[in-house]
């Protein structure tokens, strides 16, 4: 298998060419979880892999409780289909605990008196209350405890961990918590080896071909457990070397023709880029630092069938979004009117905000 016919079943695998679903929880639910850094533009990382949606579908999803945002996996925000929240989090939990343990540390934080600080957390919420961080601050300090910012980030990030609050509503653009139980209704219970293996599932059906250090850096999870995960699966995925790494990918893949160029323009921290330790087949190393800084973030990227050529940006001009493309280097003419439809489908899903 060449790096093109990689890209291309990858374009189909993440939903990113023609496929049936129809809503964004079953969007998410298929890909497992979502990075969603900078939460208006993550909203297209959903969006473009729907048909005629826009970024109020988006936000509604998340106000029904269908779509979560929250940090799971690494600890960083991720959307996640509400039905696979609580199996996915009790997963995620023991590598995330140690990371907020180290946050306290270097804020010189008494852990033990944030834990003290989570029942009244709970109170100000019970009762299907949705609160800003602002205004639980404010909460907060009307009964008594009086946090800076980064001491109430930190209180309510162990709140979250300890699965008492989770994202709720959106107010305007200001993202809420409420109380987990309140908003998400439970689930069956799964063993910590069924849930290895219903993440690794989810994993390599949606982000297949990819390899076990590609698994490993997307779950979070230790090497180890990522091996006893995919061991799981065995039988139901095919194993191929591609540019002498072991990719897994499903063995029932029914990919379209690749008759036709795919122009796409994705969102920052798009699962097609960011869910990879290696993107040598999709961006070349001399343009890494144009689509990846040093500290991690992610710019929106121009794709041409799977590979990055360029980037793009969103302004808004009387209150309409104008798209902006940067390409790497000279770009035909040609090539450029490929994305045109891209650019106006773009722009339609933030139009109707």
């Amino acid at each position: 298998m060449t790096s093109d016919e990689l890209l291309h079943i990858r374009l189909y695998n993440q939903l990113l060419t023609l496929h049936e679903l129809k809503e964004p929880r079953k969007v998410v639910a298929h890909m497992g979880a979502m990075q969603s850094q900078a939460l208006d533009m993550a909203k297209w990382a959903i969006g473009s892999r729907l048909q005629d949606h826009t970024v109020t579908d988006i936000t509604n999803a998340l106000n029904k409780a269908e779509v979560i945002r929250t940090h799971i996996l690494r600890p960083t925000w991720h959307f996640v289909a509400a039905d696979d929240l609580r199996w996915m989090y009790a997963l995620s939990y023991p590598r995330l605990k140690p990371v907020y343990r180290s946050y306290a540390k270097m804020l010189g934080a008494d852990e033990t008196v944030l834990y003290r600080h989570i029942p009244l957390v709970e109170e100000l919420l019970s009762g299907g209350r949705h609160l800003s961080k602002q205004e639980m601050g404010e909460a907060l300090t009307r009964r008594g405890v009086l946090l800076d910012d980064n001491h109430l980030s930190l209180l309510l990030s162990f709140a979250e961990l300890e699965g008492v609050i989770v994202n709720g509503e959106l107010d305007g653009s200001r993202q809420t918590f409420t109380l987990l139980e309140e908003w998400v209704p439970r689930t069956t219970n799964l063993s910590r080896e069924e849930s290895l293996g219903r993440l690794a599932h989810k994993y390599f059906s949606s982000h297949g071909p990819a390899t076990l250090q590609d698994f490993a850096w997307w779950s979070g999870l230790s090497v180890t457990e990522c091996r006893q995960a995919m061991e799981m699966i065995r039988p139901e995925f095919t194993q191929e070397k591609i540019n002498e790494r072991e990719c897994w990918m499903p063995d029932n893949l029914c990919t379209l023709p690749a008759d036709n160029d795919s122009a796409l323009l994705l969102a920052p921290f798009d699962e097609f880029v960011v869910s990879y330790k290696d993107r040598s087949d999709m961006l070349e190393q001399t343009h890494y630092g144009k689509v990846i800084t040093k500290n991690g973030i992610f710019s929106p990227t121009i794709m041409l069938n799977g590979k990055i050529i360029g980037s793009w940006k969103k302004s808004m001009k009387k209150n309409m979004p104008q798209i902006t493309l940067t390409f790497f280097g000279k770009v035909p003419k040609k090539t450029i009117h490929l994305f045109q439809p891209e650019i106006e489908r773009l722009e339609k899903f933030y139009a109707r905000e």
